[in-house]
């Protein structure tokens, strides 16, 4: 892996994607639209996280909710090595209902930084039989790993509470976000998403910022390279998904998405299609 750089791997379970880093880069302020599960390689990181400033060294395993919003910055100017799986929520939710032989409900990883050397080691293992392996994986050993992985991280590392960190279902702010759900790649200022809430503008800046941990601006942009990904996946060439999403052109998408992600839509799209 080439120093300075984030690259997302392939990984043979369905519904889990991977990444590898190596880098100083500093990533601002987004959230997940999955379950992250990590360890840090080497180094140290920072991150603003739902629950505080935390820091992380290596060894330590690094987590984060859907929706959560968090940054990221190295300790120092070697910066810092790890690797990360992102679970669609259905996979831990699931683990959860198995293990309490219950009706899944909605759980929440409860530490952003945790320093568990058996987690470090699930993880590890997981990530060498699903990403690092040859090109046809052990089925059977595959999921023994991620099955052992989910169960710890449920037993030890998770909540099913009823998340704090859930946006306000209904209210002003729900309808402003609602719209830019709708459609990521609309035009809209702030005007049009105000009236949408029935705010005005100074009030609908603050409020989304309080609600969500983003600018209006900033979650449309989130939600844009989200929507661009769905295109990719589905085999849209890179200047067709950029169009689909919103953005200007093709340069345009490439920048948010190294901005956001680390990796570029090339990246992206040569892993998932």
């Amino acid at each position: 892996m080439c120093r300075g750089r984030v690259q997302m791997r392939r990984c043979a379970i369905a519904g889990v994607e991977a990444t590898v880093a190596d880098t100083a880069r500093s990533f601002p302020r987004h959230s997940h639209d999955r379950f992250g599960v990590g360890v840090i390689v080497s180094g140290g990181h920072r991150s603003a996280s739902g629950r505080g400033v935390v820091e992380a060294r290596a060894h330590d395993a690094i987590m984060v909710n859907p929706g959560e919003v968090h940054d990221g910055s190295p300790l120092d100017e070697r910066g810092r090595a790890w690797r990360m799986l992102y679970f669609d929520p259905s996979l831990l939710t699931s683990a959860g209902a198995e293990l309490n032989d219950t009706v899944a409900r909605e759980l929440e990883l409860t530490q952003p930084v945790a320093h568990d050397p058996l987690l470090a080691r699930l993880f590890e293992r997981l990530f060498a039989v699903s990403v690092l392996a040859p090109c046809v994986p052990d089925d059977l050993i595959t999921e023994e790993a991620l099955l052992d992985l989910l169960a710890h991280v449920v037993r030890e590392h998770a909540t099913s509470a009823a998340r704090a960190l859930r946006i306000t279902a209904s209210g002003p702010i729900a309808r402003a976000r609602a719209r830019i759900d709708d459609d990521p790649a609309a035009a809209l200022t702030l005007a049009d998403l105000a009236v949408e809430a029935g705010v005005s503008r100074f009030q609908l800046l603050r409020g989304f910022a309080q609600q969500t941990g983003l600018p209006p601006h900033a979650y449309r942009m989130q939600r844009r390279v989200s929507l661009a990904r769905q295109w990719i996946v589905r085999g849209a060439t890179l200047a067709d998904a950029a169009a689909a999403a919103g953005f200007a052109d093709q340069s345009h998408m490439t920048r948010a998405f190294v901005r956001l992600l680390g990796v570029t839509p090339a990246n992206y799209a040569a892993v998932m299609r």
